[in-house]
């Protein structure tokens, strides 16, 4: 699959199967996520990994009580340092791994409701990291479908705002 058609079979994935991920298509993930550009290449940023389904089952409270997060096939808890450019990178990255995953039909969903201080307890993350974003990563229940978007002309202006692309 080439990058156009992964961008659009990206969707939100709220419903998985349970099904375990492979080790080794975790790592080519994982490996998508490091090769995204960082500012300076620094690369300011961590991601842990859960996919036991206990510990899974745990941070569903502290992440809203999002159950779907319990099925997924694993949690990507990103952290980052107090670098200018950190949560940049770590979007950039993690939308690498959501793009990877769409091609290897896969599904993911970006989590930006939690308790970051629960979470940062419960995965023995340092004080000096914060709780960023995270992603759920698995395999979806359904097929469903990606939502409608609007036109290129409701969200591209040319030269100056007001102008549209045509």
């Amino acid at each position: 699959m080439d990058v156009f058609e992964a961008i659009k079979k990206r969707r939100s994935v709220r419903e998985y199967t349970g099904k375990r991920i492979p080790r080794d298509l975790l790592e080519r993930l994982l490996k998508a996520a490091r090769d995204a550009p960082s500012a300076k290449n620094l690369q300011p940023w961590r991601l842990i990994v859960v996919t036991d389904r206990k510990l899974l089952e745990a941070l569903v409270p502290v992440c809203h009580n999002q159950g779907f997060i319990a099925d997924s096939g694993a949690l990507l808890v990103g952290i980052t340092e107090d670098e200018k450019w950190s949560k940049i990178d770590l979007a950039i990255a993690l939308d690498h791994v959501s793009l990877a995953a769409a091609a290897l039909g896969l599904g993911t969903c970006w989590i930006g409701a939690f308790h970051g201080n629960e979470v940062r307890k419960m995965l023995d993350i340092p004080e000096e990291f914060h709780v960023t974003m995270c992603m759920t990563v698995g395999y979806p229940a359904d097929k469903g479908q990606s939502p409608t978007k609007k036109s290129i002309e409701e969200v591209v202006h040319l030269e100056h705002y007001g102008k549209g692309w045509h």
